[in-house]
């Protein structure tokens, strides 16, 4: 299991952007400024920052509450196999919330939450960026 990103879910995406290029002066992956992603690299290490728009987890959680009662972050780990740890954090008395399901034609995800409520993104890469 490799970390690949801590993800923040914002709600308003474009003035975080701006933070995190402008103001932090980190290295945005695709400039896509107005969102609904974008991962931000520091000058060194393979893991990064990314920007999620709130609205968009949503949609594919189906429950994602404004930032005071709501998710604020999610830790995301990558995998080669998301079934098989999917099955494995079941046997271990894991409860996943959502998925495994694709997530972009590029990956699959499952999400699971941490006794704080924290979600945890497992994701599986299908295609890598060329």
């Amino acid at each position: 299991m490799e970390l690949a990103q801590v993800r923040l879910l914002v709600s308003d995406f474009p003035a975080c952007y701006r933070f995190y290029a402008d103001v932090l002066g980190l290295k945005p992956q695709s400039g896509a400024a107005e969102g609904p992603y974008e991962k931000f690299s520091p000058a060194t290490g393979s893991a990064g920052i990314a920007l999620q728009d709130r609205a968009m987890m949503s949609q594919v959680l189906g429950e994602l509450g404004e930032p005071a009662s709501g998710h604020r972050s999610l830790v995301v780990l990558r995998v080669d196999d998301l079934d098989a740890h999917c099955e494995a954090i079941t046997a271990r008395g894991g409860s996943l919330v959502h998925g495994p399901a694709p997530m972009t034609d590029r990956m699959r995800v499952a999400h699971l939450k941490d006794p704080e409520g924290n979600l945890v993104e497992l994701q599986e890469w299908l295609l890598l960026r060329g």
